[in-house]
């Protein structure tokens, strides 16, 4: 274990020490990110970071690590996240349309799927101990799962240091979860997780604002693939909390994602139509900075990764507790940021009803706006 731990930090360094060429590759391919309404980046800046998280987490997967990895699943993960470089590379320097990205996601999951072998195949239903074979939805299913996973990373992938940090909390987290608490006997699916968290962390330095290289859609895409086929490994036989946790621990990106989807459709917008209402745009409108922002992500992104533990050391019932209370603050955050707008306030307007209906009920209750002077009536019966 020492030596696998001394060859993650060798990947740090690897990291490190590449980054540099590979921003100066991409100004040679042409590679680069040119401000719009759309940006944050004020000047043009160099994309393609992720080519060289691929590179050295290669590295480590056939060089450093080669012994911790099944060489067919190995080789096969490889062709899989060579299509999903290829594609991110050319959108980086050509600007793919959506549905062409799509493709060559679904290409790359295709090779995990028949080449690689890993998919969900069965679903093990709570309370009622019965198995499903999935049978033939186990393609469509585990397809959805990648393209919803790259995707999702992909969108987040806004700010500085942004997806970097994010999906290095997340990776971490899998990791841990898949050494201390699944206990599948594949050891080589948390390593590959700390691998690829510490090729992040290598990169974060040159990508954390200000930034000097972005991962581009090379770097996004390939991240969320390798996320969603590390948990897709320990999803081969599905539970209920074996699904719960990996979604929990990318609360982050996948909230970003449903709630843009959902907010497109309100609006009578194409889903795949890009906004500035995305999670890091709303905070940035309250008013924190740029680094602000991020950081404020990092902390929800770790609040999510804390749950997702609290889930595999609940009973049952706690389990439920943790979901209602979950589900319950992430309605009250996307609704006080405005990530459906400025209108959509069910939950909060419910809760004003409430508090204004008992108000009224018990004259002794003193509400009033904040801020404010106390009501003049509030005053006199104090007096009295």
């Amino acid at each position: 274990m020492f030596k696998i731990i001394v060859e993650l930090f060798f990947l740090v360094i690897i990291q490190a020490a590449i980054t540099p060429f590979i921003r100066r590759l991409a100004f040679v391919l042409g590679a680069v990110d040119i401000p719009n309404k759309r940006r944050v980046n004020k000047k043009p800046m160099p994309t393609l970071g992720g080519l060289g998280i691929f590179v050295t987490f290669n590295i480590g997967a056939f060089v450093l690590l080669r012994e911790q990895f099944p060489t067919h699943e190995a080789f096969s993960i490889l062709l899989g996240s060579s299509v999903i470089v290829l594609t991110g590379i050319i959108d980086d320097i050509m600007e793919l349309k959506p549905r062409q990205k799509m493709l060559g996601i679904f290409i790359g999951a295709l090779v995990i799927y028949f080449l690689a072998g890993i998919k969900m195949n069965v679903l093990n239903l709570p309370f009622l101990n019965k198995q499903i074979n999935l049978g033939w939805w186990s393609l469509p299913i585990t397809i959805f799962w990648i393209l919803a996973l790259t995707n999702a990373v992909d969108l987040i992938d806004g700010l500085d240091g942004l997806a970097d940090g994010v999906s290095m909390i997340s990776l971490i987290t899998m990791g841990i979860v898949g050494y201390f608490f699944l206990h599948t006997g594949q050891l080589y699916i948390p390593i590959g997780c700390f691998m690829l968290a510490a090729c992040l962390l290598g990169f974060l330095p040159y990508n954390f604002h200000p930034a000097k290289i972005f991962l581009g859609d090379t770097g996004a895409l390939y991240i969320g693939f390798m996320i969603a086929v590390f948990s897709l490994k320990g999803l081969k036989n599905v539970t209920f909390i074996s699904l719960l946790v990996p979604v929990t621990i990318l609360g982050v990106p996948i909230t970003d994602t449903l709630y843009a989807m959902i907010r497109r459709k309100l609006n009578n917008r194409p889903v795949s139509q890009a906004d500035k209402h995305h999670l890091h745009h709303q905070l940035m409108k309250m008013g924190l900075t740029h680094r602000q922002t991020v950081l404020s992500i990092y902390a929800i992104s770790l609040v999510f990764s804390f749950i997702s533990l609290l889930f595999l050391l609940s009973p049952m019932w706690g389990m439920w507790v943790l979901i209602a209370g979950l589900a319950v603050a992430l309605e009250f955050f996307v609704e006080s940021i405005g990530l459906l707008g400025e209108k959509y306030k069910p939950l909060m307007n419910l809760t004003q009803k409430l508090i204004n209906s008992r108000s009224k009920k018990d004259p002794t209750v003193e509400v009033w706006h904040l801020g404010q002077d106390k009501p003049e009536q509030l005053k006199k019966k104090k007096k009295d």
